[in-house]
């Protein structure tokens, strides 16, 4: 008897030791009290020789193992998950790591956003003189549209065909125009007053269309070029919605940049998942501990059809 006793015991501690595992793992309150009152009543036959030491084996058989089973197939599903958003931080760090090596360099474009708003100034004021007979040759600078057709796939904002159509629509009587370009006569007027001063503010595309925007320095005016018909006209940039002007990055930055964020996103809920414990688990867990806090539980507990083990319900059904 004993032997059996000290077998018993042994075995409880073993049990005991798996469900403080399970508590350090899950931190989660109605686990950890599971386990303490689990403690309490192996310690109840530990130290009381009177009780009959086989409702300590009853009791962990048919209860304990269960809860340890149900928390075991908790933790093994939310691995599952987890593995799971792994695979898609893997597949965007992989994606991030392809784009680094194919992006345009950010510096590059800066050197050349401002090489080609002194383009853009010079070519207006050689307009302006053009338009005013004091000079007849080409007011454009060499390859003016070279910028747009390197950097508008990956920095130029995308737009409407209608709202393409708004911008480059103008009346004959509002422009000048000769051989070289068209401009807003009210444009060119603003232009010769503010010094020919002008700021590239973001580009639009719209399929293989593309404009530039520029705001006269000292100015709120605004103004878009389109180098296809070398026509500059007056804009409102209010019109132009769904544009965050403040977004300067490549289209692949702005990709690399969300994936990156994503992944931290994905982190956190590896943190989260990873002790995560639903709320009808937690009701039955909870359910499970009020029937063993009861004082009556282990004078009971050999009454299989009365103290039917309720976790056997719950490992049946998918609570995870």
């Amino acid at each position: 008897m004993n032997e059996d006793r000290a077998r018993i015991l042994k075995e409880s501690v073993a049990f005991i030791n798996r469900l403080q595992l399970l508590s350090a793992f899950f931190e989660e309150e109605i686990v950890y009290k599971i386990y303490l009152r689990s403690q309490i009543i192996h310690r109840s036959f530990e130290n009381n020789t009177e009780i009959d030491i086989n409702k300590l084996e009853l009791f962990h058989l048919q209860f304990t193992s269960s809860v340890i089973e149900l928390l075991k197939k908790i933790k093994k599903s939310n691995e599952q998950k987890i593995k799971l958003i792994y695979d898609e931080i893997d597949l965007n760090t992989a994606l991030v790591e392809k784009l680094h090596n194919s992006t345009s360099n950010e510096a590059d474009f800066d050197e050349e956003r401002a090489e080609h708003i002194k383009k853009i100034n010079l070519s207006i004021q050689n307009l302006y003189n053009n338009l005013s007979d004091y000079s007849k040759d080409n007011p454009f600078a060499k390859n003016i549209n070279e910028f747009a057709i390197r950097y508008a796939k990956e920095f130029f904002h995308d737009i409407t065909t209608d709202v393409f159509n708004q911008l480059i629509h103008h009346d004959s009587d509002d422009v000048y125009k000769n051989a070289y370009a068209t401009i807003h006569k009210k444009l060119l007027g603003i232009q010769c007053k503010y010094n020919f001063k002008n700021t590239f503010i973001g580009g639009l595309r719209s399929g293989d269309e593309v404009l530039e925007v520029y705001k006269i320095m000292g100015t709120s005016k605004y103004f878009v070029y389109y180098g296809e018909s070398r026509l500059f006209l007056l804009c409102d940039i209010a019109t132009i919605q769904n544009v965050d002007w403040k977004n300067t990055v490549s289209k692949k930055v702005k990709i690399i940049q969300d994936m990156e964020d994503r992944n931290c996103l994905l982190e956190t809920q590896v943190t989260i998942t990873k002790s995560y414990i639903s709320e009808d688990a937690k009701q039955l867990l909870t359910a499970y501990y009020d029937k063993i806090e009861d004082v009556s539980f282990l004078e009971n507990i050999t009454n299989i059809d009365v103290q039917a083990n309720i976790l056997k319900t719950m490992l049946n059904t998918d609570l995870m």
